[in-house]
Order: structure tokens, then C-alpha cells, then sequence
């Protein structure tokens, strides 16, 4: 059972705007694994948690026995850890899914800038760019 590591990004063009998710994960036999999807009319908050999700569903589909996910949305990566409060009804649902699933595995979450998690940012915006033109 494998430990991955994910780098997650999740963007809009406007807020709410076309959205897209953009992930890096490290650690599965078969080497690194870029995802890069179209999630539609979103705003950069949602599309950041349906980006740590999909980390989260990839692990457990893979049999991962721990997740280190790293994100440059301190507003996720606060209200994962428990030192903000999850006060938005649009996020609510996506925080409580999230935590749900992370229990399923040793899980951490770290913020880091956004210079640091360039390749899934370029693949998040790929995925937006592509569904525009």
C-alpha cells in the first residue's frame, strides 16, 4: 500500500466562472500521475476542494495507506486542519466529504505558495482553457 504525496490546485476565470482542477501525485508504482479536469461553473474555493477530493478518491482507489496533499489555498488547507471554522454552506458539504474520506487514511494537509505548486496550477488552468476556447 503505497504513500502518495499530491499537489493540488483548484481555479476560476472570474468568481464563480469556468473551473478546473489541476493534480500532481507522487508515490503509485506506475510514477507520477497528472490529473487535470473540467468541474464547469464554479467559484476558486469549490474548485480547490473538489481538487483535494479527487486527491482524496484517487488514494482510496489506489489502496494508499497515507496522503500528504499540498495546496497553496490556505482557506482549504486551515479549514482541513481545524483552525478555521467552515462557516459557507457551499463549502460545508465539500469540507465534510473530505474529512470523511481522509479518515480512511494517515492524511495531512500543508499550505505552500503558489510558486511552489506550479505544475498543478498550469494543469488546473489547462483544464479551464480547453473548455473556453
Amino acid at each position: 500500500m503505497p504513500n502518495l504525496v499530491a499537489y493540488v490546485d483548484g481555479g476560476s476565470l472570474g468568481n464563480p466562472g469556468p473551473s478546473g482542477i489541476g493534480l500532481v501525485i507522487d508515490g503509485s508504482s506506475d510514477g507520477p500521475v497528472r490529473i487535470t479536469k473540467w468541474i464547469g461553473h464554479q467559484d476558486n474555493n469549490v474548485a480547490e476542494y473538489v481538487a483535494l477530493l479527487e486527491a482524496l478518491q484517487f488514494a482510496l482507489r489506489l489502496g494508499a495507506r497515507a496522503l500528504h496533499v499540498f495546496s497553496d489555498s490556505e482557506v482549504v488547507v486551515k479549514q482541513m486542519t481545524g483552525e478555521y471554522t467552515c462557516r459557507s454552506s457551499r463549502l460545508y458539504s465539500l469540507n465534510w466529504v473530505c474529512r470523511k474520506l481522509a479518515r480512511s487514511l494517515e492524511f495531512s494537509i500543508s499550505h505552500i505558495p503558489r510558486e511552489n505548486n506550479a505544475e498543478a496550477n498550469r494543469l488546473a488552468s489547462s483544464a479551464v482553457r480547453q473548455m473556453i476556447r
